[in-house]
């Protein structure tokens, strides 16, 4: 079976030295693809420098990107060829637009004319004490998936903060039926540490907790291969 990956976390660009990220280190992408190559499967890992990764192994190709246009570009392309397509890559919602000091924003009568505008320096200056960034929403790549691939197993990620079980699932259930997923990992940033991550693996049919990323990887694996 050819399983892709995404994990890590996109980087959008400011100017050539600065960016806007996150902070996923990659690592529970790192885990669910070492344990497709234990049993046998060819991954795909979609991932940034910056994260882990699995060492080299006969079965797995790396693709590395950085932003979200380079991760669109890299999806368009391996999504059609793969069986299953693990989306737990952090996507960066927003990406700059222009960036400029406090003083042109207070002198311009039209804000869209600046939203037409593009920064043109290598690196900005950092002379003003105050600057303001204009930011404009990325596309939601999991919504275009089954576009390109319509038999493609899907499983995506959906993290949220110190709420409910309750809500957690809620949430899953709408991005299962909005993305057209198979399944879809719950968790909460306030229960993910370096040795705990809770989740639940939410389906059209199941709900199944993990306390681990081990046990996350085991359930996506269990449940991808179940037809197998």
């Amino acid at each position: 079976m050819k399983i892709l990956i995404t994990s890590g976390g996109t980087t959008e660009a400011i100017d050539s030295v600065r960016g806007i990220t996150n902070h996923s280190t990659g690592r529970l992408g790192k885990v669910v693809a070492e344990t497709f190559l234990n049993q046998g499967h060819e991954v795909t890992l979609v991932t940034t420098k910056q994260a882990l990764k699995p060492d080299s192994h006969p079965h797995l190709s790396l693709n590395l990107i950085s932003s979200v246009t380079s991760l669109q570009k890299a999806l368009e392309s391996l999504v059609p060829k793969h069986h299953v397509l693990i989306h737990a890559m952090a996507v960066s919602d927003y990406t700059p637009v222009y960036m400029t000091d406090l003083e042109e924003l207070k002198q311009t009568s039209n804000v869209d004319q600046l939203l037409e505008k593009n920064n043109t320096e290598t690196k900005i200056s950092s002379k003003s004490d105050y600057q303001v960034l204009f930011l404009k929403k990325t596309p939601k790549l999991i919504s275009q998936v089954k576009q390109w691939n319509p038999s493609i197993q899907l499983i995506g990620f959906k993290l949220l903060v110190d709420v409910s079980k309750e809500e957690l699932v809620s949430v899953a259930r709408e991005s299962l039926r909005k993305n057209r997923a198979d399944l879809i990992v719950a968790n909460d940033l306030s229960q993910i540490t370096a040795d705990a991550h809770q989740a639940w693996l939410v389906g059209h049919d199941i709900i199944q907790e993990a306390s681990t990323k081990r046990e996350i990887a085991q359930l996506i694996y269990k449940e991808v291969t179940k037809d197998d």
